[in-house]
């Protein structure tokens, strides 16, 4: 399905910001309402953004926030999800669960030393490494950011690549959360606080320096 140019900037930002309003967009994309409104119904009819209900604001009128259906966030890839799901399939009917998830650690093993020769790379600060770790995971298809907050950073996953692998097996999940804690063992505590497989609309760890 083609798409206006305008069009797909509402999708990725509806995809690495959440729901949005109207305004919002407007402002962000220097577009104007009327402008954003016409786009955002047409994505519409096309199944591919959907109105929330509306949100009681502290002052003014309650106003509707926009957030991409289901067909919205297939429009991101999960690369190659067909042939990695009949893969966990076969290891897991003819190897057993054991094996399978040795080889997801297996392979988690070779990114976590990729990784790590990378960090090593940009020297000692820890929030370049996070942002450099946050390259990394983009360039895998994981739409990365990083935000600083109080205590410390964010790094967020407004996409995941392997979403089916990962709801087909835990494992991929927990390789991932046990990397980053690795990868910062010595400088900071890694928590995930937003999961998508648990409904969360991205994945997000905060780091906090020890």
């Amino acid at each position: 399905m083609d798409l206006a140019k305008s069009q797909e900037q509402i999708l990725h930002r509806l995809k690495t910001r959440g729901p949005q309003s109207v305004k919002i967009l407007s402002n962000q994309l220097d577009m104007t309402t009327m402008g954003v409104r016409q786009h955002l119904a047409d994505l519409e009819n096309k199944g591919l953004a959907t109105p929330t209900r509306e949100e009681k604001q502290t002052r003014g009128r309650p106003v509707h926030l926009w957030r991409l259906t289901q067909s919205g966030h297939q429009r991101f890839p999960d690369g190659h999800s067909q042939i990695t799901l009949e893969l966990i399939d076969v290891i897991r009917e003819d190897l057993g669960e054991d094996s399978l998830n040795q080889l997801i650690d297996s392979r988690n093993e070779q990114l976590k030393q990729h990784y790590l020769r990378e960090l090593q790379a940009v020297g000692s600060d820890l929030q370049a490494q996070i942002q450099r770790l946050s390259e990394l995971r983009s360039e895998e298809g994981y739409m990365a950011e990083v935000r600083l907050v109080p205590d410390g950073w964010l790094l967020i996953e407004n996409h995941c690549p392997i979403c089916a692998a990962a709801e087909k097996c835990q494992q991929f999940c927990r390789s991932e959360l046990n990397c980053f804690q690795e990868l910062f063992a010595r400088t900071a505590t890694v928590e995930r606080i937003d999961h998508l497989l648990a409904g969360a609309r991205r994945c997000a760890y905060k780091l906090s320096p020890n």
